[in-house]
Parts: structure tokens; C-alpha cells; sequence
């Protein structure tokens, strides 16, 4: 069957978080690895107003490869929520998982920050802290399977931090190549992989 990802999103949610890092792994299918959105009901609403039906349900994520956590301006209710939090037994002993900007509320909420610094958005970030998780000024960070991101866009260093730890890291620059503008894809791919390497140790120990 391959390497599933679940994308989790919330209603609320950052369109360009959820879509971006699924669309990139998704490039992958053939590979192997696919991307779902993953959301706790049948439809759920954009902070711009976009109605997405979710291709799984919020529980899909505990049997899930890997774990995507996006972002939304309605991340402090959810973690309020004992109900979805509780749909989400994550487990980075046999999962991949990571979060993007007010998603890693949800991580340190679970338990999952302690003792690991993370990256987040400049709105998040006072949150993140008042959680007790140090925040980075970077824009991806990794430790052991646990990764996060910060800012909208770096939702592409989330996709090819995942493409990279399940199928290598050529075909994390096969995917980014894809996408990448046209005029600067050696740039763009240089860039997201140097990123990688300089934020998980595990992806720099590579040859």
C-alpha cells in the first residue's frame, strides 16, 4: 500500500499549509506515498471561506506513516478540545509528524514538545511559548521524527523533510523540482534541501 500521510486540518484552517505540503506529496503517488486531508467532519471551512470535503477522517491519523498538523485561527480551540485531541494518539516511535505554524500548539498540547524546540509563525509564536516549548527563529526544525515549521510557505520544507525520510532525497528534489518557479528550480531545490540538512541532523548524516 505504501506510506500514508495524513494531513491533518481543522475548520479554520490555512489553505496554504494544508494544500501545498499534500500537492507536493502527493507527486509522489507513484512512489508510493500519498496524502489525504484528514479532518474531524465530513466538510470543513477554510479561514477564507473555502469548503474542503476531507478524503479521511480525523482517525486516520493514529494509522497514518506520517502525521502533518496545519494551522488555523482556530488552533487555541482545538487544543481546548479534549474531544479532537483525543482522535489524535500520535506516536513518534513509528510515525512521522509534524506541524506548520499554529500546529505545533496541537504537538505540545499531545506531549510531543517537551524537551524539543520548535518553529512556528510570528502570531503563534507567544502561544507556542506560553505552552513552555522554546521557539526557534528558524523556519524548520527537526528532531528524531518529530519535525515543525514556521510561516506559510515553509509548508514545502514540511513536504520535502516527509518525501526525503520515506523515499530519499532524490525524490525529495524530483518533487520540489516539479513545482519550483520556472528560471529558479536549481535555486529552489538547493535551498529546501540545504534547509533540511541545517534543521534534522538525521537528513545531514546522510552521504
Amino acid at each position: 500500500m505504501g506510506a500514508q500521510v495524513a494531513v491533518v486540518t481543522f475548520d479554520g484552517f490555512n489553505e496554504l499549509d494544508s494544500f501545498i505540503a499534500a500537492a507536493i506529496i502527493n507527486r509522489c503517488r507513484p512512489d508510493g506515498l500519498t496524502a489525504y486531508l484528514t479532518t474531524p467532519t465530513p466538510v470543513v471551512t477554510s479561514m477564507n471561506g473555502v469548503e474542503v470535503t476531507g478524503q479521511r477522517p480525523l482517525g486516520f491519523a493514529a494509522q497514518a506513516d506520517v502525521v502533518l498538523v496545519g494551522s488555523g485561527i482556530r488552533t487555541r480551540d482545538v487544543v481546548q478540545d479534549d474531544r479532537l485531541l483525543g482522535a489524535l494518539p500520535l506516536d513518534p516511535a513509528r510515525q512521522l509528524i509534524g506541524s506548520q505554524c499554529s500546529g505545533a500548539l496541537v504537538l505540545a498540547r499531545l506531549g510531543l514538545l517537551a524537551a524539543v524546540p520548535a518553529c512556528t509563525d510570528a502570531t503563534s509564536r507567544p502561544w507556542v511559548e506560553a505552552s513552555g516549548v522554546e521557539v526557534l527563529d528558524r523556519p524548520f526544525h527537526a528532531v528524531g521524527n518529530i519535525a515543525t515549521a514556521g510561516g506559510c510557505l515553509a509548508s514545502q520544507y514540511l513536504a520535502a523533510w516527509v518525501i526525503s525520510r520515506t523515499l530519499g532525497e532524490a525524490a525529495a528534489r524530483a518533487a520540489i523540482d516539479y513545482v519550483a518557479p520556472v528560471g529558479e528550480k536549481q535555486d529552489t531545490v538547493d535551498r529546501v534541501l540545504s534547509v533540511l540538512r541545517a534543521g534534522d541532523q538525521q537528513l545531514a548524516a546522510r552521504p
